[in-house]
């Protein structure tokens, strides 16, 4: 049987600790030890631990690997404790295999064997990208903009991959626009509809104008921005009273060609004449990294070579990191494990996936 490499035993610590956001279960200050010839800061704030970790090889280019090492609830019906590693037929599981400990495990592990480096290695690590992530990476970039240390490039290690390991690298994602729409009536009876101002019977000759519509047509990055609706309520769930008022919330996942000011200018659009009151919140901007940028080919060209698959660019799924790392001029992309059970019960990942990784980043390493 061949030796299985050392970043697997890594892996299957950092997966036994209970680290669910935003406690960081130990993880953090393990790392900081199992790195310790680089030099480590911490800013922590708000309940969030947050470690730095760089060393300077030589002059050249800063490169920084970013992930974080807390997890979401395991929730119920795992055929195993979610907190105790299984291996099985080649598979780990426990929660956090794929998103985000295998990605945090392969690029520590080539941090620490890496014996040569063309400018300055980091690792950016967070306790609380699960949760809010108000003070997680983002103060941590604040901070190092203030000591004039922010990183050229960064590989953030999320599970990206769809199919086969390889095939996918992020290299941006959309924006997240939330929406709260109240429409308002004037409660009757039922019997009575002319007496009454209904926000249901409003608002449904407009459902086919915002449900599932596409507010532009995407481009060779992104996929079209379409409003989704999550949720509409109205009424007291009995049959002979109308609704006073209807409250709608939706989502759109927005490119760069769509943004919060014209979602508003079109829900205004198609709400108008009707009484009613809309909030937008902006939770996250869209971002994507140049396709010819340094970090995208070395990275591409890296996979390739190891793994013999020819990855494609994408910004599809939800936020990352990212969004906070991009506008500070970063060049940022993603790349990770397989991420078909990501947050699901009996998350797993392979072994051979999480050597793979850990290989490509050694190799794309010796490229940068």
């Amino acid at each position: 049987m061949e030796k299985r490499l050392d970043v697997i035993d890594l892996f299957l610590k950092l997966l036994s600790a209970k680290s669910i956001t935003p406690n960081d279960g130990g993880l953090l200050s393990y790392i900081e030890d199992y790195l310790s010839d680089f030099e480590a800061t911490w800013i922590n704030e708000g309940g969030v631990k947050n470690l730095f970790l760089t060393k300077k090889f030589s002059e050249g280019k800063h490169f920084c690997f970013a992930g974080h090492v807390d997890v979401v609830p395991a929730g119920d019906n795992w055929d195993t404790n979610p907190f105790v590693p299984m291996i099985k037929d080649g598979y780990i599981y426990a929660r956090g295999t794929q998103d985000m400990k295998s990605g945090v495990a392969s690029f520590v592990q080539a941090c620490r064997d890496v014996k040569e480096f063309n400018g300055r290695l980091s690792l950016l690590l967070t306790s609380d990208e699960e949760g809010d992530g108000t003070y997680g990476t983002q103060i941590v970039l604040q901070y190092l903009q203030d000591i004039d240390l922010l990183p050229d490039y960064c590989v953030i290690a999320e599970p990206t991959c769809e199919e086969v390991f390889g095939d996918t690298i992020k290299i941006g994602r959309r924006g997240s626009i939330n929406g709260y729409l109240k429409l308002k009536g004037s409660q009757g009876h039922a019997a009575y509809p002319e007496k009454s101002v209904n926000p249901v019977h409003d608002i449904a000759s407009i459902l086919g104008y915002i449900a599932g519509h596409d507010l532009d047509n995407g481009d060779e990055d992104f996929a079209p921005s379409k409003l989704v609706i999550t949720d509409i309520r109205a009424g007291m769930e009995v049959t002979n009273v109308t609704p006073h008022e209807l409250n709608m919330m939706f989502n759109v996942r927005n490119s760069t060609k769509t943004t919060k000011e014209s979602v508003e200018e079109y829900m205004h659009k198609v709400f108008e004449g009707l009484d009613y009151d809309l909030i937008l919140q902006q939770g996250s901007f869209p971002f994507v990294t140049d396709h010819n940028s340094l970090i995208v080919n070395r990275l591409r060209e890296t996979i390739e070579e190891v793994t013999g698959v020819k990855t494609k660019l994408s910004t599809a799924g939800g936020t990352s990191d990212g969004r906070h790392i991009a506008p500070y001029g970063i060049d940022v992309v993603e790349f990770g494990v397989i991420n078909d059970r990501i947050h699901g019960i009996n998350e797993r990942t392979t072994i051979k996936e999480v050597e793979t990784l850990y290989k490509v980043f050694v190799k794309m390493l010796e490229r940068l």
